[in-house]
């Protein structure tokens, strides 16, 4: 044991004084493996300081209260809920009764002698010097100590008047107001002083604004109903301090008075999940993942670190192994004093340890340091403030454990080639015969047949994506351990090439132990990038040819569905004021109630219209059924795949589309028709005349009429849907003149004159606009029309048809770039070594009269040809993969649209394509300019002349 500490203590020493020498390649080996460390360190310091405690969670959540109390809405039914509160549903099952609605009074629950703050939250359209914002208005008295920790102040002060609000710091930028600034809401004119800014730790890019309870909500409800408008929803729950907190069963006995709780003692202790009522529902069963979902995970994450080491290994072996061919003398002196082959290898392992240990002080130092200075950025990224700075100092001891294995790793085959050598080669600086291995290609060729085995079975036959993944990452550490053989064959072309890319490919394949990993190296990255971009290509070809246009090429259209359509004459003349319009069409909808009423008929005095389906009309399979149910079950797969290939009914319409309005229902004049592409005659007349155009033939009964139904009574309407009949209305049938052929209208299934809304009873409101463009608008027009929007505050649904657009170009062209990079630092390493390898071979050249570009040249060409291999290499063994996963994604989709036709769950009768797309623009690029531009890189940065001396007879 003392021999063996004493003899790694020097070759530990030796390795260190070597690598202080060698500065540059040290620095450059150091680099590759301590950035990796670096990313990781910092990305385990970031998740595990944005990981909140329990402690740090429960003073975010209910401040310094015992427990926050919420009425989940379900009429005051016992509930089960889950230990954090953020799940619950009836005790009850009610799969044949109707579920549970209503409120209840949570104050009732409240245990006496308990202190009560109530918590409030609405939204409302607030002012701001740009126009309105969507705000969340919440009523707490903030100063309370039971709301400590909720909403930390950071300037100003707390409300203490009703006209005094604080907002949050996002809301003052979003909103270009400061303390001190006054704000009022949409249809409420009463002024608010802002007197502070605070925060919400756990979401930082929320725009909220705070009052004293009682303060805005309750006056504003009352100004907005006043207008007409609905009034906004308030949810309220109650943060409660209660001597002895509230424990598990005492939460489960609130919970059967039909009220859930947040309760601090049970988020610091949470009961076991056997103790929890909710988790033995069905479906409730927690979502943990499955053993085998875990274990492929863990395959993934192993498989994945595991490449990454062996890129690093290949860029970084080389080094090592010049390092050990510029010592050899002193290697050879190890041995001529007695030094064993272990030793030899000692010395050169020791180059990788000390290397990596270096590493991953440097990477974790940095990380530490970054992740410090950074944590204010990092946090506005997140949305949510750190926690503790949580240091995992086991974790990270893991992490440097695999920057020492990566340096040892790297170093393992230089050492045992190092220890090969005989003294004698050492001493004198022969470098003998060298042979390669005829071992390592045959299991290489192997692996590559196992893989590509493996992953065909998992894309053919099991459909299992692990399997693609595993087999082709066996594939290509089969390609890699086959590249020696493949550098030797691909030195059979140099006899036809001339002077200086013929000795360039004769030194690369005469020392493949330098030119090998190289070659890998560019291989594996170059196979990851084209089986990514094989993969995104491919995609990006299926969605070309699955696109459907929501409106026809160059219209926008938009709309607004709330408060009865007030800011809609300000959306169209935005519209018209920055896009390039052709044709303008003004459309509205109708409106069932007040007019401020929302399209879905909630609140009092609101209903809601459906465009009547004639029984006759319906398709069989979504027919309603009394009692419920599906329909499509009384009929064999066949009957459904005959219904939805030769049943009318039950086809897909022309008329689908984006959803625009309940049944389609779009009321607009003849400019509609133009904007979408419908110039028939008959179909103008027909409109002018007063009739309803239909494009859905199922909306047409036989007498030649579309019905449409109003509906007050929203309660008898919804108790009706869930018992499957007709829900009760006035039905006002209206003469309808039906589009002939298959004319394409985006969504549009019925369209009237506001003239004959107004004659058949209907109150009708504006909805929105559409527009022609004489031609696509640009980023600034379309930028201004955004902020123009921005300043209104409503909700605008806003659609411009600019065609299929690619939006993975982008990504396509950064792997290109990156897998460039990695090939031109690859093939730029393996020329640096090869020239220091070969300088006695240049001063020969130079000796015998060469010219002085033929170094530059020779230079150029070393870095081309190892480039060009690897390149080569990679491209055919990064398509396996993607391959793989396309005929994967082929059968299930397959399968899936088999099922939907079995089961009538889609009219979509057409068979599903899923294209192999070669993206030959990414491959001229990565075969042809990347293997170029490192040649030229490597020929500009060499110097034509080297010092000339005499060259050392071997």
């Amino acid at each position: 044991m003392k021999t063996w500490f004493h003899s790694w203590r020097a070759a530990i020493r030796i390795a260190r004084r070597d690598a202080w020498r060698s500065k540059g390649r040290s620095a450059l080996v150091l680099a590759m493996i301590a950035l990796p460390i670096l990313g990781v360190s910092a990305l385990d310091l970031t998740y595990r300081s944005s990981e909140l405690s329990p402690a740090e969670r429960v003073d975010r959540t209910i401040g310094a209260a015992d427990a926050r109390f919420t009425d989940p809405g379900v009429g005051g039914v016992p509930v089960f809920q889950d230990p954090p509160g953020e799940m619950s549903t009836p005790a009850k099952d009610y799969e044949d009764e109707p579920w549970p609605s209503g409120s209840t009074d949570v104050t009732g629950v409240i245990p006496a002698g308990s202190t009560v703050l109530t918590d409030s939250e609405a939204s409302a359209k607030l002012t701001t010097t740009h126009g309105l914002l969507l705000t969340e208005v919440r009523e707490l008295k903030a100063s309370d100590p039971i709301a400590r920790g909720i909403m930390p102040l950071l300037e100003g002060r707390y409300p203490e008047k009703d006209d005094e609000v604080m907002a949050t710091s996002h809301f003052l930028e979003s909103s270009g107001l400061s303390v001190g600034s006054t704000l009022s809401a949409r249809n409420f004119d009463r002024p608010y002083r802002i007197v502070g800014s605070y925060e919400l730790p756990d979401s930082l890019n929320t725009d909220q604004v705070n009052a004293l309870p009682g303060a805005f909500l309750a006056p504003y409800g009352k100004a907005v109903e006043k207008a007409g408008l609905p009034t906004p929803q308030v949810s309220v729950s109650y943060l409660v301090r209660h001597p002895g907190g509230f424990t598990w069963n005492t939460v489960k006995e609130i919970n059967t008075k039909g009220v859930t709780v947040v309760s601090r003692a049970v988020l610091l202790d949470p009961p076991a999940k056997s103790e929890v009522p909710l988790f033995q529902k069905d479906g409730f069963g927690g979502y943990e993942s499955s053993p085998g979902a875990d274990a492929a995970a863990l395959a993934s994450l192993a498989t994945v670190v595991g490449l990454a080491i062996l890129e690093i290994c290949l860029l970084a072996g080389p080094a090592f192994a010049v390092g050990a061919r510029r010592s050899r003398r002193q290697l050879g002196l190890v041995g001529a004093n007695g030094g064993a082959r272990s030793h030899i290898r000692a010395i050169v392992l020791s180059g990788g340890l000390v290397i990596g240990v270096a590493a991953a002080v440097t990477g974790i130092v940095l990380a530490l340091l970054l992740t410090l200075a950074l944590q204010p950025v990092l946090e506005e990224a997140m949305g949510q403030r750190f926690g503790a700075f949580d240091i995992r100092p086991l974790e990270l001891l893991g992490i440097a454990l695999l920057a020492v294995l990566t340096g040892l790793l790297a170093a393992i085959v230089p050492a045992f080639t190092a220890s090969r050598q005989t003294v004698l080669a050492s001493l004198t600086g022969r470098r003998g015969i060298r042979r390669s291995s005829r071992v390592l290609p045959l299991i290489g060729l192997a692996a590559l047949l196992l893989g590509g085995a493996v992953a065909l079975f998992g894309s053919m036959v099991s459909e299992q994506v692990t399997l693609v993944a595993a087999g082709s990452a066996l594939a290509e550490l089969g390609v890699v351990a086959m590249t020696p053989a493949l550098v030797g064959l691909f030195g059979r072309t140099g006899r036809w090439l001339p002077l200086s890319p013929r000795l360039a490919l004769r030194d690369a394949v005469r020392n493949r132990g330098r030119t090998a990993p190289a070659v890998a190296a560019v291989l594996a990255a170059v196979a990851g990038t084209v089986a990514v971009s094989t993969y995104m290509a491919s995609r990006e070809a299926q969605n070309r040819a699955a696109y459907e246009a929501t409106l026809p090429y160059g219209v926008a259209a938009a709309f607004v569905q709330e408060e009865g359509g007030r800011d809609v004459p300000a959306v169209r003349e935005a519209l018209q004021r920055n896009f390039p319009v052709d044709v303008r069409a003004d459309v509205d909808r109708v409106s069932v109630g007040k007019p401020g009423c929302a399209p879905w008929g909630e609140g009092a005095g609101c209903g809601r219209y459906e465009v009547v389906v004639p029984p006759a009309n319906e398709c069989p399979l979504n027919a309603t059924a009394p009692g419920g149910g599906n329909p499509a079950e009384q009929y064999t797969p066949e009957q459904r795949r005959k219904m939805l290939t030769d049943d009318w009914r039950c086809k897909e319409s022309p008329s689908s589309g984006m959803w625009i309005s309940d049944g389609g229902l779009v009321i607009g004049d003849a400019k509609l028709l133009q904007i979408l592409g419908i110039d028939d005659p008959a179909t103008v007349k027909a409109l002018a005349d007063g009739k309803i155009v239909a494009f859905n033939r199922a909306l047409v009964d036989r007498n030649g009429t579309v019905g449409i139904k109003q509906i007050t009574d929203i309660p008898a309407a919804d108790k009706a849907a869930e018992q499957g009949r007709p829900a009760p209305g006035r039905i006002s049938s209206l003469p309808a003149y039906q589009v002939p052929g298959d004319k394409k209208s985006y969504g549009v299934q019925v369209l009237m004159t506001p003239a004959t809304a107004k004659a058949a009873g209907l109150s009708t409101v504006p909805m929105g606009v559409y527009a022609s463009t004489d031609r696509l608008p640009d980023g600034e027009q379309r930028q201004k029309l955004d902020s123009d929007l921005a300043k209104l505050g409503s909700n605008v649904e806003l659609h411009l048809e600019e065609g299929f657009v690619n939006e993975n170009g982008i990504i396509l062209l950064s792997l290109a770039i990156f897998a460039g990079l990695v090939t031109i630092g690859a093939a730029g390493i393996a020329t640096g070594l090869a020239q220091a390898d070969a300088e006695a071979d240049l001063k020969t050249l130079a000796a015998v009269g060469a010219p002085p570009r033929v170094r530059r040249t020779l230079s150029g060409f070393q870095c081309g040809v190892v480039a060009t291999m690897g390149v080569v290499l990679g491209s055919a063994a990064g398509l396996l993969p993607a391959v793989g996963l396309r005929l994967t994604e082929e059968r299930d989709q397959l399968r899936w649209y088999e099922q939907n036709i079995a089961e009538g769950w889609s009219a979509d009768t057409t068979p599903p394509d899923v294209p192999i797309v070669i993206p030959w623009e990414t491959l001229a690029g990565l075969l042809v300019a990347v293997p170029l531009g490192a040649a030229l890189l490597a020929a500009l940065v060499t110097r034509s002349r080297g010092a000339l001396a005499r060259r050392a007879a071997t």
